[in-house]
């Protein structure tokens, strides 16, 4: 058999991990098929292989763990090289496990590798006592790959890594290995970064600009000038399109991202694999957008129902913010409330450059005496709340709120802290996009909560989940997150409450 042959038929051998196809054979599609083919099958004169890198620029979601970890156990076992040295390398040690993880489920599925592998979670290394071979997982710290003998190395994610000096250490361990790889998978990240130099360099050598003999590049992309929103150009970056890879979940993400300027960057960037500048400060909601879901309402005519609020406490000397959301069927209001110290009042007038005080005259904000907020009016607003909704619950973010959330608690309110990071905004933020594009959130116009809107600008990790920046956001977002908190709570309870007749599920 040629080397080829080998590993297209030692890949097709493994069983899926997880997902619709677990348990199924892996059945490589003809595009993965080609690229190994190429890769191992290019061989030079004296038999081995000629390409030493191989460069997979995928979208998201196209496959490239899964075949990362198929060839991770490749290398261990069936590459044919003594003492072999396989690494999985991220810019973390959990993103790096990720590889490790699905080649140890293709390993509990194959009765073959379970006798012949041995497998330690702990130390996440997987080792094979007849050839003396390790495979392990490195984090983005660079000395713990010094001193390495490399035969092959999965690189996984590079646009996410945070410093170079990995990538060196790593490209600089082969020295001893006849036919070493360096299996790069990645999705575009950001222009002007070293990555994006890596990146190019794999263009230049594809278009026949550089002669690297020894470096493959393969490279599924849109065009920078392609129209992002025509499903041809989905189609042209992302190979396992209507395969694995969900079309439906392409087109629910467009349609969000043609209201929400902020999520075309990260839609063009992880769905169409393009190397954007830097992000600019975009506002995450345009304000006609907003303003489309106004609607005079009296907030009165929700007494005695189901209400989820969400308290944001910033700093003493600043604003303070409430919101109320009252889910009634398919449609959410949102109600909210906020204060700010009157000694601090002119002075914050004059840093934001918004009418605090005549904000203050018209009801829309409350002035505490002194020069920081006093909590005792927020608990008496909570309180008085409380008399006239169901408050099913109170999420807060945990800074900066433990006595005043205690004194809630001691009273009877069930309060939730709720995560500011990733995890626990991503989710109520994609939810208040669909509200907002499907025009199921109703607001009574509040000019505070309005400016607070326009002031987001979204941070997004490698896997495309979102928060709010406070960071780069233009000025006080406190609002916004008081309602991403009572939509974090909301969310939870929303199958309960379709069943009762009170919530439709969107």
């Amino acid at each position: 058999m040629q080397p080829d042959d080998i590993v297209v038929a030692f890949v097709n051998a493994l069983r899926h991990p997880r997902g619709q196809s677990a348990g199924q054979p892996f059945a490589l599609r003809p595009w993965q098929e080609r690229v190994l083919r190429a890769f191992y099958g290019t061989l030079r004169r004296d038999g081995w292989r000629q390409y030493r890198t191989l460069w997979l620029e995928l979208p998201r979601r196209n496959g490239k763990t899964t075949l990362a970890a198929a060839l991770a156990l490749y290398h261990l076992v069936a590459d044919g090289e003594p003492g072999a040295q396989v690494v999985s390398v991220a810019a973390d040690r959990e993103q790096a496990s990720i590889v490790f993880d699905t080649a140890v489920a293709m390993i509990r599925q194959s009765p073959y590798l379970s006798r012949r592998l041995e497998v330690y979670g702990g130390t996440k290394r997987i080792v094979d006592p007849r050839t003396s071979s390790v495979y392990r997982v490195l984090a983005s710290d660079a000395d713990t790959a010094h001193g390495f003998d490399l035969s092959a190395a999965i690189c996984d994610e590079v646009h996410a890594w945070k410093a170079r000096d990995l990538w060196d250490v790593i490209t600089t361990s082969f020295g001893s290995r006849r036919q070493p790889a360096l299996i790069v998978t990645t999705t575009a990240g950001v222009a002007g970064t070293w990555q994006h130099d890596l990146a190019e360099y794999a263009r230049q050598v594809r278009d026949g600009i550089v002669d690297d003999p020894t470096f493959l590049p393969v490279i599924y992309a849109a065009p920078a000038d392609a129209d992002w929103t025509d499903e041809t150009t989905w189609r042209m970056a992302n190979p396992a399109l209507e395969d694995y890879r969900d079309l439906e979940e392409l087109r629910q993400f467009a349609a969000r991202a043609k209201v929400v300027p902020a999520l075309e960057r990260a839609f063009r960037r992880l769905y169409l694999n393009q190397w954007l500048a830097a992000d600019v400060e975009e506002p995450w909601i345009a304000p006609e957008r907003w303003r489309a879901c106004e609607e005079r309402f009296d907030p009165a005519a929700f007494a005695g129902c189901d209400c989820f609020v969400g308290l944001d406490l910033s700093s003493t000397t600043d604003l303070s913010a409430l919101v109320l959301a009252f889910p009634v069927h398919d449609t959410v209001y949102v109600v909210p409330r906020f204060w700010m110290p009157a000694e601090t009042a002119i002075e914050r007038e004059r840093r934001d450059r918004v009418p605090y005080l005549a904000w203050a005259q018209n009801g829309l904000v409350t002035l505490t005496p002194g020069d920081a907020v006093d909590y005792s009016f927020i608990e008496a607003e909570i309180h008085q709340l409380a008399s006239r909704f169901r408050l099913v619950e109170l999420a807060y973010d945990r800074w900066n709120a433990g006595y005043l959330v205690q004194r809630l608690q001691d009273d009877g309110l069930r309060v939730v802290p709720v995560g500011m990071g990733f995890a626990g905004m991503s989710g109520p933020m994609r939810y208040l996009e669909h509200l907002v594009a499907t025009r199921a959130l109703r607001h009574d116009g509040n000019p505070v909560l309005a400016w607070q809107v326009a002031n987001v600008v979204v941070e997004t990790d490698a896997a495309g989940n979102v928060r709010p920046s406070k960071k780069k956001s233009r000025h006080r977002i406190d609002g916004v997150v008081a309602l991403l908190l009572a939509l974090s709570r909301l969310m939870v309870h929303r199958p309960s409450l379709s069943e009762r007749g009170e919530l439709l599920v969107l």
